[in-house]
């Protein structure tokens, strides 16, 4: 913004706020069902398992596709599937339709029956397009906001700036509001600050909108610290997002002061908040230049010793850098003296050997202690949690549970409604094929269900219904109850070696647990224990289902060398694992 318009918007105020003010601010059953007992003309329960049994039954494999990546886990699984949906129907797609609506219209933008223009315009024609029969109230408001939203340039929005301090002889929060966005949204840094003076001056405070925006735009230059208390009477106020403190690390780091860059990362950490991307690209980057600058700042042992903090954080809450994020830590172990580390982009085979270095990864299998820890808190906060009688009643679950401990350790447990359901009108069917599978290949299978199921109709066949209970142990619940604390309790009851079958990703019951600890060894564990059916189920065939990856996907080291995982695929989704590594090695 030129001095003229500056003085011009100052003095406006000025007078303006010292004339008169105008710049203002029921009880259900618990009887259940089970089969495969010690009724007659069914098969008898097997002897529960000895020691030297379940150690035997272990090792057992679950006949799988050998392709690779079909895990439901893979990134980019979950796209495929809703792309391979969308071809079978005719139906034009709402997300292409919302799109096309959602392209901008650079030119002859229209909103409000306004016109953005192509080139700043004098006071006479602003007036000319205020006084128009299609001008809406606050005509300055609702113009600056759409040339923000056009990426209208800046000359333009200064045109209107001042067309409406001649007007009128004020300028509102606003318009001004508006106007700083379309400045720091454009890089516009210069402008920005003399904003930040000019709106300093008029109004008694700012709200955290026009803060961030100043934070943001002060934390690009050699004024950086001038966000430092913007940030401090926000905080009186509300507490800042990560975003704010994210554009005061770079730009400290920017300026070389690592001491007030990792003092402000600390103060993100002791609010429970997770840093942004940026912040941990800011940091290693700052790292790679070496990490020192001004006095007090961390030695580079220091830093570095930071840095390896960094990423054991993202190794404990399941973190996967970004590319950009990727290369910054690829080049920060390269920068490092005395050291000859050396980073390669790659990929692993199914087994979990990287295609790099030759070194195993870590195996998806919990430890003794991690599973013992899961159980403990899945039983405590999922099985036993405050809301899990809303799903159930207390006699049913004690049914449940002596049914149990009445039975064999089970092999497998299936989600049998959710089993069947993948094939509509024939779900009995469909559930028998899976049970005939499981069977032939010798494992002991636990079905749950609904007392629905047990009646007969063209979906659920009496004959199909009977054989399955023949041929697995079967629990049916109330029809109003859920299944899935039923599934996780059988499962885990039945040992590490037992797996689960379901098309659930349990992301409710992911979220039910304490700490981020916890939730990373649930989701260790259904990746290494969930069996997903692959492809279609014909009646007769063999029914195969997706690999299972051997190994865990997430940030590893074994001191001479680095595995990290990262997200190179926009069409990832939030329970997927990227299928790309960083591989780092140090070559003494």
């Amino acid at each position: 913004m030129g001095a003229a318009l500056l003085f011009k918007a100052r003095l406006c105020l000025n007078v303006l706020s010292h004339k008169s003010g105008i710049i203002n601010q029921g009880k259900i059953c618990a009887r259940t069902m089970c089969t495969k007992g010690n009724k007659p003309g069914e098969r008898k329960s097997s002897p529960r398992k000895t020691d030297k049994t379940i150690r035997q039954t272990e090792s057992f494999k679950v006949r799988q596709m050998p392709s690779f990546p079909t895990s439901v886990f893979a990134a980019g699984n979950a796209k495929r599937t809703t792309e391979l949906l969308k071809r079978k129907t005719t139906l034009p797609s709402l997300e292409q339709e919302d799109a096309a609506w959602d392209q901008p219209r650079r030119r002859g933008f229209k909103t409000d029956g306004l016109v953005a223009p192509e080139r700043p315009l004098s006071p006479t024609e602003w007036k000319k397009l205020k006084e128009a029969p299609c001008s809406p109230e606050r005509f300055d408001v609702h113009m600056m906001t759409l040339l923000f939203k056009t990426g209208a340039e800046l000359d333009i929005a200064k045109s209107l700036l001042t067309f409406v301090a001649l007007d009128t002889g004020t300028m509102s929060y606003q318009l001004l509001l508006q106007y700083l966005t379309l400045c720091v949204k454009g890089g516009h840094n210069a402008e920005a600050l003399d904003c930040y003076q000019i709106m300093r001056g008029a109004f008694p405070a700012l709200e955290t909108g026009a803060s961030s925006l100043f934070i943001k735009a002060f934390s690009r230059t050699q004024s950086w610290r001038e966000a430092l208390p913007i940030l401090r009477e926000m905080k009186k106020v509300i507490s800042p997002s990560p975003r704010n403190y994210s554009d005061i690390i770079s730009g400290a780091l920017l300026h070389g002061d690592s001491a007030t860059a990792w003092q402000l990362y600390d103060e993100v950490m002791e609010e429970g908040m997770s840093p942004l991307p940026d912040t941990w690209r800011a940091l290693f980057e700052g790292g790679a230049r070496g990490g020192e600058g001004e006095e007090g700042n961390f030695s580079r042992a220091e830093y570095g010793e930071r840095l390896l903090g960094v990423l054991g954080y993202m190794r404990d809450n399941q973190v996967y850098p970004q590319q950009s994020l990727a290369d910054a830590i690829k080049t920060w172990f390269q920068s490092l003296p005395g050291h000859h580390w050396r980073g390669e982009w790659t990929t692993v085979t199914p087994k979990g050997v990287c295609k790099c270095c030759g070194s195993e990864l870590e195996s998806i299998q919990l430890t003794p202690e991690e599973y013992q820890h899961l159980k403990d808190r899945v039983m405590a906060d999922i099985i036993q949690g405050k809301d899990v009688f809303h799903k159930t009643t207390p006699e049913e679950l004690e049914s449940f549970k002596a049914f149990v401990q009445g039975k064999p350790l089970f092999d497998v447990v299936v989600d049998g409604l959710n089993v069947a359901n993948i094939v509509k009108g024939r779900q009995s069917e469909m559930l028998l094929a899976v049970v005939c599978e499981l069977e032939q290949q010798g494992l002991t299978a636990l079905v749950l269900g609904r007392k629905h199921m047990l009646r007969p109709s063209v979906a659920w066949d009496r004959r199909n219904m009977g054989l399955i209970q023949k041929k697995a142990h079967c629990f049916f619940t109330e029809n109003t109850s859920e299944d899935d604390p039923f599934l996780l309790y059988a499962t885990l009851h039945s040992g590490n070696h037992c797996r689960f079958m379901s098309r659930d990703l349990m992301r409710d019951h992911k979220a039910c647990l304490p700490d981020a600890l916890t939730r990373r060894l649930f989701f260790k564990w259904q990746r290494g224990h969930q069996l997903v059916i692959h492809g279609t189920v014909t009646v007769g065939r063999r029914v195969h289902f997706q690999m299972i990856s051997p190994y865990d996907t997430i940030v590893q080291s074994t001191g001479a060398s680095w595995h990290i995982p990262y997200d190179d695929s926009i069409d990832r989704s939030s329970y997927e694992v990227p299928q790309s590594w960083l591989c780092l090695t140090n070559k003494h």
